[in-house]
């Protein structure tokens, strides 16, 4: 597919989903947010990046941990899902300035819709970039990781999550299920980032300094098939395919993938295997603040 196009997809398929993201995703996704924000090692008045924000859960958190005097700019593809990030952040300093019953002191977090590969910002203005569980939808994540170099100064971390190996991700039947019913190029790439050591081999020669890989084995529970099925098709990169399916198409694509993952049901519910991948990298420290990479 065009990348043009596959970022056309991307937005409007993040767009449907974004309603449902926080409530089927955040606490699934969690393992992995604490392994980037754990790389990342932040630090008070520092400024981060978190590309591919999704509604903002790890930008909130990274604010927290660079208050008072730093900063956390989200960028995400999707306008609703930025939508929500923005909401998200009010509702917390709104928060904070009650408990303290003065302004909220916390860092400030802004959010703004664009691409990654596209991001027009200053060269070398972050000391951190964050992507969890973004990168593998990028066309092009070559050219992505390029523009996070350029984003950041000598000696700026990078801390980057994908999901694993196709084979220990259970819930990626839903692929095939929906390439069944429509021609789809959603994510053509998906879990190639996620075999071996394609993430540091690929971060290594764009220019950065790998420090860390690690594996997380992890599990998606749901209570019942209604959450189990809503994650894929409602919340997750099917959204679009979903909303265009017909009622009988529906019903067969939730049928073929509640008997994909039934080997992993207990009794109502189900713990369906999954794994991420996260890689920490550094810019090298005697980069010059003037040589900027072409993104």
């Amino acid at each position: 597919m065009e990348p043009r196009l596959q970022r056309r997809v991307q937005r409007y398929g993040w767009d449907r989903a974004a309603p449902f993201y926080e409530s089927l995703w955040e606490s699934q996704l969690a393992p992995a947010h604490e392994a980037v924000l754990a790389g990342a090692l932040l630090a008070s008045g520092e400024a981060v990046l978190d590309a591919a924000c999704g509604t903002g859960a790890l930008s909130l958190r990274a604010a927290q941990q660079v208050a008072p005097s730093g900063r956390v700019v989200g960028v995400d593809t999707s306008a609703r899902m930025v939508e929500i990030a923005r909401r998200r952040a009010r509702q917390s300093q709104a928060g904070q300035a009650g408990q303290a019953g003065q302004a909220a002191q916390a860092s400030q977090a802004s959010f703004i819709r664009d691409e990654l590969e596209n991001l027009a910002l200053p060269c070398r203005s972050f000391d951190a970039v964050l992507c969890a569980l973004g990168l593998m939808y990028m066309p092009d994540p070559r050219q992505a990781l390029q523009v996070v170099q350029r984003l950041l100064r000598p000696g700026g971390r990078a801390s980057i999550a994908v999901w694993g190996r196709r084979l220990h991700c259970g819930w990626s039947a839903v692929f095939s299920i929906v390439e069944s019913e429509v021609r789809s190029d959603v994510c053509p790439l998906f879990f190639q980032l996620g075999e071996d050591s394609a993430l540091a081999t690929l971060c290594t020669e764009v220019g950065f300094g790998v420090t860390q890989q690690r594996r997380i084995a992890t599990r998606l529970v749901y209570p019942d098939a209604e959450q189990a099925c809503a994650a894929v098709f409602l919340g997750g990169p099917a959204a679009l395919a979903w909303a265009r399916f017909d009622e009988p198409t529906r019903r067969r694509a939730r049928e073929k993938y509640l008997e994909a993952i039934e080997p992993w049901r207990h009794g109502r519910g189900y713990a369906v295997p999954g794994e991420f991948v996260v890689v920490t990298a550094a810019t090298p420290s005697d980069l010059r603040s003037d040589s900027c990479l072409a993104s």
